[in-house]
């Protein structure tokens, strides 16, 4: 190129150069910006907690900064604090101390990894903690709660430019399974409080969708919890008198083996139980009804059969019967391949009547399940509802099986 047609491309491209940037000023469609992003509405002081407690890590016995928000929630509320020797909270609110003892539980932990060791090139190999599908793993993100702080991490997926055709479809086995935080070594690894032990949970932020509903990790067991702290606001801020002794008990390590659950019934010693836990939506393709029965905007749930317990059918209709009543739709629900700490309060001493209530979620032990705010509200009523009318009488009519 000589240097006359160098200079006649130099004033062209500022002539272009130019142009398209009065052309942008103008709005012109080829430079026009993006639309702007609508502004989520804010969220209210419920759907504020739900995102809290959903976003918090708790795999089982990792449930500190659930347990955090948990406790913090019942002393706001003015309740006395107490622990089980495995980390369970049982919050009782003032002025409630005499009537027939009744449990009222979630569980605080999640479903989620733990780190088994450390390669030597940086990378972590991990086991299971609770009842995640294989499948759930590869190409996402998760948290490892070390001892310097909690450090963010991805499960790696081997690109497709690579992949044999035969093997594209085939489920990554948890053998092939590995975590990357970035590093180079073990060492530096280790320089980041990574340890075999440390536990691991999926990270997902809460979004809220349309139609009420509201997409978040962990809603088994946290939606539970909500509708225990949100109901316990409700009792506080709205006076309402109980003729029981509510326990509020938020148990540990329900995902593997209801262990929290076996402790804290010890302490609570319970007249009746109400276990309160993510249902299992059957309303998107790939399940039905065979499978399931509840669906989103239905209502809460009952279950009636779960792989741990049958419910007190004395207590389980009379659920219905407050739910028709209180005109608060209850979905039954019959299924097999869940286990809830309602069992162990079934269980305790020489047995309790014990029923577990549920908000229908979809995508159980995932990294994102959907929920929908109009059931976890039907949930918050019926509880209140039933537990002002669980008075010493009929407690006591309810575990009767006298003919």
């Amino acid at each position: 190129m000589t240097s006359s047609s160098a200079h006649t491309r130099r004033d062209f491209l500022a002539v272009v150069g130019t142009a398209a940037i009065a052309a942008g000023a103008h709005g012109s469609p080829a430079h026009a910006q993006p639309p702007a992003r609508p502004v989520p509405a804010p969220l209210d002081a419920t759907a504020q907690l739900l995102k809290a407690l959903s976003e918090a890590p708790g795999p089982p016995a990792f449930e500190e900064e659930v347990r955090r928000i948990v406790v913090a929630e019942y002393t706001a509320l003015g309740a006395g604090i107490e622990y089980d020797g495995l980390g369970s909270v049982i919050a009782t609110l003032p002025g409630n101390t005499s009537g027939p003892r009744v449990m009222v539980t979630a569980h605080m932990d999640e479903v989620g990894l733990m780190v088994q060791h450390i390669t030597p090139d940086g990378f972590i190999r991990v086991k299971i903690l609770g009842g995640i599908l294989e499948q759930a793993l590869p190409d996402q993100r998760w948290t490892i709660l070390g001892r310097n702080g909690p450090v963010t991490a991805i499960t790696g997926l081997r690109t497709t430019h690579v992949t044999p055709p035969s093997q594209r479809g085939v489920v990554w086995p948890l053998e092939d399974t590995f975590l990357d935080v970035g590093a180079t070594s073990r060492e530096e690894v280790e320089k980041m409080g990574i340890r075999p032990g440390d536990g691991i949970a999926p990270l997902s932020e809460f979004l809220a969708l349309p139609n009420g509903r509201y997409a978040g990790k962990a809603w088994d067991d946290r939606v539970g919890l909500g509708v225990m702290i949100a109901a316990a606001r409700r009792i506080r801020a709205e006076g309402v008198k109980l003729p029981a002794q509510v326990l509020w008990v938020a148990t540990t390590q329900e995902e593997i083996g209801l262990r929290g659950a076996q402790t804290a019934v010890d302490k609570a010693r319970p007249d009746l139980g109400i276990s309160i836990e993510a249902g299992v939506s059957a309303d998107y393709p790939a399940i039905g009804p065979t499978q399931a029965q509840e669906r989103l905007g239905g209502g809460p749930g009952i279950f009636l059969l779960d792989s741990s317990m049958i419910p007190n059918r004395k207590l389980r209709d009379f659920f219905f019967d407050v739910a028709q009543q209180a005109k608060v739709p209850l979905q039954p629900n019959v299924l097999t391949g869940y286990g809830e700490d309602g069992a162990e309060i079934q269980r305790y001493d020489s047995g309790r009547p014990s029923v577990n209530m549920t908000v229908p979620t979809r995508y159980l032990h995932g990294h994102t399940g959907v929920i929908q705010r109009s059931d976890f509200d039907g949930a918050v009523e019926l509880l209140i509802q039933v537990l002002t009318r669980l008075d010493g009488a009929r407690v006591a009519a309810l575990a009767s099986f006298a003919p």
